[in-house]
């Protein structure tokens, strides 16, 4: 057993990180360039040496980017995390922010199925040049 007490840190490039994470490399670049993911320390040939707590986050920001929150959502629960003065009522109160805002976009979209099922109906779906979806369409420019 060696003297050394701290564990060795794995260091990851970004490729190395994409894959880990299965978030795109330019993504996680566009994520450092606004605040999400911390900037990396550079080797000494200028190469991006991402560790542990780069895959942590990057995993969390992409986690988060799947259950729907925005970019601003996700960072504000990081400035939480960050100032490590959070509550789980604060985590919480973010969250049921956005399920209302996931319930509202459900209605909207179901308010979009029943406009779009309405013109389909009406769609003879023939040959010829002439079709309802269109008509309706380009008769909602002049509203």
């Amino acid at each position: 057993m060696s003297g050394n007490k701290h564990p060795r840190v794995r260091r990851l490039t970004i490729g190395a990180l994409s894959k880990h994470t299965g978030c795109n490399i330019e993504t996680i670049r566009y994520y450092e360039r606004i605040g999400l993911l911390p900037d990396p320390p550079r080797t000494e040939g200028g190469h991006r040496d991402y560790d542990e707590d780069h895959l942590k986050r990057l995993a969390f920001v992409r986690r988060g980017r799947e259950l729907g929150f925005t970019l601003d959502q996700i960072r504000g629960l990081l400035r939480l995390v960050d100032g490590g003065d959070f509550t789980c009522a604060d985590v919480q109160r973010i969250t049921l922010s956005h399920i209302a805002e996931i319930r509202d976009k459900i209605s909207d979209l179901r308010k979009m199925e029943r406009v779009l099922k309405e013109m389909v109906s009406k769609c003879e779906g023939g040959d010829i040049p002439e079709c309802h979806v269109i008509d309706v369409m380009f008769a909602s420019l002049g509203k």
